[in-house]
């Protein structure tokens, strides 16, 4: 899985970042987006979150 992002800094809306997934896991990404009724990039947002979350419970995101 390749990723990259723009090399600056955050800013309010987010950094964008460009993320290759095998064609199974995409299908799949594609196959939960459409059930939840949302886009894929919301389905990856959402498991990232809770990636962190479960990895790191200490880390608290920012609210503005």
């Amino acid at each position: 899985m390749a990723v990259t992002a723009k090399q600056h800094s955050p800013t309010r809306e987010g950094t964008r970042a460009s993320v290759t997934f095998p064609a199974d896991i995409y299908t799949e990404l594609e196959r939960i987006a459409g059930e939840k009724k949302v886009s894929v990039a919301w389905v990856v947002r959402d498991a990232v979150e809770k990636y962190i979350e479960a990895q790191y419970p200490l880390f608290r995101r920012q609210q503005s």
